[in-house]
């Protein structure tokens, strides 16, 4: 019996030293590095998690182990691959980290449930609190998401009642009976209206078409000025189509005026008597409509040159209103009513500025005057009725959509620059005929005034739209 337990007793201590020896063997050494962001942690020999003081680069990499671990006083170190001795932190420190860890977990948690969402020319960007858009990868997916559609539906609404206000008050304004009253009204929204048109081709056309092509989803292009190369295609197209337009009008006058006969001078004399009556009617009948109508000498806006070139400006706004339907009814709940009342002084301002032109044409309202409104008071209409159909499954940020959004977008800008700054701001201004080029102080006034309030109040907008 004695003999028995004096082998368990021996069996039991060889247990004990084999146990040290391997604990010792294993505390020499940590072992199973790996990396928690930029920190390298280890296994030690009683199975812990320690933090070493080394952190790891892309180039350095993390080492498999660390050997020859010895203390220095309270402190322990191993030695790296170089020879150097690195700091080990024991529990009470990898402890402390972890908390660290735990708190910043929790930080980037709250920062994820607390996400800053905006809009760039209704692509949606959504960033963590506190964080640049540059901190996170960029998503370029479709983003599954519940939508209010009754509230879109009724906005539809909203926007053909806005659009339609803006653009027939100032074609219903020309029936004024108040000549002066008429005249300072028509100079307001005119120039108002030109001021929209420059600020919308350049602050929010320009600006959208650049973000598109800049969007990181997109990838980098290797022609940098695109943007700019498609505005200019813009204005060269508006250009080209007007010129076009004037070579024709020119070449048909030329025409109809070789056609006539020589007519007899009793006939001349009739002729001459009609033409001093018709004369005199138009003085007398001037005062009511000079709010409205003016000549800019070779080129009259109440002339066919003038018809086109209102309708190359509605053409130029179509474009991008119904990009503006599509893009408001797609943006998420959170950003919907935003844009929606910025999207309605849009359309208003948009359509006094339209309908101010179009006020000025030749004709009777009905049917040419009315139809080219009623294209501009449906069109943003349609195109969020285009945007119901497709709610789930348009995807702003995929290289097709934002390739053609930012080309439909710098060509827009194009033909609003071209028509805005030469057709409506140069000819008003600065070209011999122009109604503003020797009119009144009080005018020149009024319509200075009138002109930056379109393009302050447009760059505002461009704030959200």
């Amino acid at each position: 019996m004695l003999i028995f337990t004096s082998f368990l007793l021996s069996l039991s201590i060889a247990r004990v030293h084999a146990a040290t020896a391997t604990t010792s063997a294993q505390t020499s050494s940590i072992t199973g590095c790996h990396t928690h962001g930029s920190s390298i942690y280890c296994i030690d020999g009683e199975g812990h998690e320690v933090l070493v003081s080394a952190t790891s680069t892309p180039t350095t990499g993390v080492p498999a182990q660390y050997t020859g671990c010895h203390s220095h006083g309270s402190q322990s170190y191993c030695i790296d691959e170089d020879g150097n001795d690195v700091l080990i932190q024991g529990e009470e420190t990898e402890a402390e980290t972890e908390d660290s860890h735990g708190e910043h977990d929790h930080e980037e948690a709250s920062s994820e449930a607390k996400q800053n969402c905006h809009f760039h020319a209704g692509v949606e960007h959504c960033v963590g609190e506190g964080q640049s858009e540059g901190h996170n990868a960029p998503s370029c997916g479709l983003k599954a998401r519940d939508y209010d559609i009754p509230l879109r539906i009724g906005t539809l609404f909203v926007v053909l009642v806005t659009s339609s206000i803006g653009v027939f008050a100032p074609i219903l304004l020309m029936k004024l009976p108040f000549a002066s009253i008429n005249e300072v009204v028509a100079t307001v929204i005119k120039q108002f209206g030109t001021g929209i048109i420059i600020a919308t081709g350049f602050i929010h056309l320009y600006t959208h078409a650049s973000l598109m092509f800049t969007n990181e989803c997109l990838g980098e292009l290797e022609y940098e000025a695109t943007t700019s190369a498609v505005v200019v295609a813009g204005i060269f197209i508006a250009f080209l189509l007007e010129y076009i337009s004037h070579r024709i009008v020119v070449a048909r006058n030329s025409k109809n005026h070789s056609a006539e006969t020589i007519p007899s001078e009793f006939d001349s004399q009739q002729t001459q008597r009609k033409g001093q009556s018709d004369h005199s009617s138009d003085q007398q009948q001037q005062p009511t409509v000079a709010g409205l109508g003016h000549s800019h000498g070779s080129f009259d806006l109440a002339g066919p040159d003038g018809k086109f070139a209102v309708m190359v400006m509605e053409a130029g706004i179509l474009f991008h209103s119904i990009l503006i339907g599509l893009t408001l009814v797609v943006a998420g709940d959170s950003f919907y009513k935003t844009l929606l009342v910025v999207i309605v002084f849009h359309q208003f301002f948009e359509g006094l500025a339209l309908g101010a032109r179009i006020a000025i044409l030749p004709g009777a309202i009905f049917p040419s005057k009315a139809s080219m409104a009623a294209a501009f008071s449906l069109i943003t209409p349609i195109g969020m009725a285009i945007g119901l159909g497709v709610l789930h499954t348009f995807n702003g940020n995929s290289r097709s959509t934002l390739i053609a959004l930012g080309t439909l977008d710098a060509l827009s800008a194009g033909i609003l620059v071209w028509v805005g700054v030469v057709d409506m701001w140069a000819r008003d201004w600065v070209i011999e005929g122009g109604e503003m080029l020797d009119a009144k102080p009080r005018k020149v006034f009024t319509g200075g005034i009138s002109l930056v309030s379109g393009l302050v109040l447009m760059g505002v907008l461009g704030k959200w739209a």
